[in-house]
């Protein structure tokens, strides 16, 4: 088994960036499936930060193919600027080391405007989205009124394309009593980045075909979290894809028999940015202190996580659905200097317990958490790289996750340094 797929198993922001470029010294091509740039990976190399939201993380690896999937929306301006930013670092990205699927779909501004007109009209009850585009350009691909980069080399298809697209939307805003778009503005946009963006568009299927055909190893790349998958996840407070190992077939092309180990990434206690029901959340002194020490700000928006301890029963969830063979454990030495730390390991709802995690949305609304409580460690787990660096009780920790799970632990990772990493099992082995 030589390809692995990465997704997140809570709600994002457990550390996939750090587990993707970690994996990406094996591999020969890093493929993010879904998504766009409303999320964030943060990885640390030679101790300075560098955040990517749409280029897969092996892309500051040198020899490594970075490819933006079909399943992903892109929205070209945002994709350019990280390539700027990258190119500041001292990466250099060229057609030989970042591929676009010529039937990925693109984001444009108006997916943006409709997207904070959306949020804000829902006052209260609003998703919390990063106000992207990336729900509206999901709903256009969906729709068959979307415009992908294999469109920009055709005027006329590109025209059709666009004039479809106007006609639906402009109705939606005549109805928001907003600005109508206008064709000249849509094409002004296209090239302002067309004849830069082309160079990078290709035929996926091909590529990943002659890797199968030559043994290579391919890392599939998930975006945000299982528990914001559009189908299985907190719904309505989710994202707009599938966010399951699953989607990694249908946004690459490449056969679901070929996506080989799945590994779920899970942070050693549970955050979420923005709306929707959160069963562990900690609105005291400790979740405060939990998002102090684990730095917990969104990568993209910069917005503060809401932090709460680990929850056994959302997380099962997410394993049983993703069908995963491994976990990655991150950000454990955030945990370092509590006295007590606690697992939630059932629910109360209806003063009834139950050790599911409801999908109605009133029931995950009132669902209550019941927790064991473990003693502390109280000594450093930062930087180690052995079990034998470990505190015992922080084993005791590690494997009581394993057992709620059902699933063995592969990678503990315990600073945001690569190399700061033990690995159980490797992956790519499977």
């Amino acid at each position: 088994m030589s390809n692995v797929t990465v997704v997140g198993a809570q709600w994002g922001d457990e550390g996939k960036g750090k587990i993707v470029d970690w994996l990406s010294n094996e591999a020969d091509i890093v493929v993010r499936f879904q998504g766009g740039n409303n999320a964030g990976h943060t990885i640390v190399v030679k101790k300075k930060k560098i955040a990517l939201s749409l280029i897969p993380s092996g892309i500051i690896r040198k020899d490594k193919v970075s490819i933006i999937g079909n399943g992903v929306v892109v929205n070209p301006i945002a994709l350019l600027d990280e390539i700027n930013k990258l190119a500041l670092a001292g990466i250099k990205i060229t057609r030989k080391n970042l591929k676009i699927s010529e039937n990925a779909s693109i984001i444009f501004s108006f997916h943006k405007q409709i997207d904070e007109i959306r949020e804000k009209r829902k006052g209260p009850n609003k998703i919390g989205t990063t106000g992207r585009g990336i729900g509206p350009a999901y709903e256009d691909r969906v729709g068959r009124r979307a415009v992908r980069f294999a469109d920009l080399i055709n005027d006329k298809i590109l025209k059709e394309k666009i004039k479809n697209a106007l006609d639906y939307h402009n109705i939606l805003l005549a109805g928001l009593n907003s600005k109508l778009l206008s064709e000249k503005n849509i094409y002004d946009e296209i090239n302002s980045y067309k004849k830069r963006i082309l160079k990078f568009v290709d035929r996926i299927s091909p590529i990943l075909k002659h890797a199968k055909n030559k043994g290579k190893k391919i890392l599939f790349e998930g975006a945000q979290g299982i528990l914001l998958d559009v189908d299985h996840g907190t719904y309505p407070f989710v994202t707009s894809s599938n966010t399951l190992p699953s989607a990694a077939s249908t946004g690459t092309g490449v056969p679901i028999k070929e996506l080989g180990y799945v590994l779920g990434i899970v942070k050693a206690y549970t955050t979420r940015v923005g709306s929707g029901p959160f069963p562990t959340e900690l609105s005291d002194l400790i979740g405060q202190r939990l998002g102090e020490i684990g730095n917990e700000f969104g990568t993209v928006t910069g917005r503060q996580r809401r932090c709460g301890w680990f929850d056994s029963i959302i997380t099962r969830h997410s394993m049983d659905v993703a069908g995963i063979d491994g976990i990655a454990l991150t950000k454990l030495d955030v945990l370092d200097s509590f006295k007590e730390i606690k697992i939630c390991v059932g629910y109360k709802l209806n003063n009834k317990k139950i050790d599911y995690f409801p999908l109605s949305e009133i029931d995950q609304r009132n669902i209550k958490p019941i927790y064991e409580t473990h003693e502390g460690w109280l000594q450093t787990t930062q930087g180690a790289r052995t079990w034998s660096d470990l505190p015992a009780l922080a084993i005791k920790y590690v494997r009581r996750i394993e057992e709620l799970l059902e699933t063995q632990v592969s990678i503990l990772s315990t600073s945001p340094k690569r190399e700061d990493t033990i690995l159980v099992k490797n992956p790519f082995i499977g």
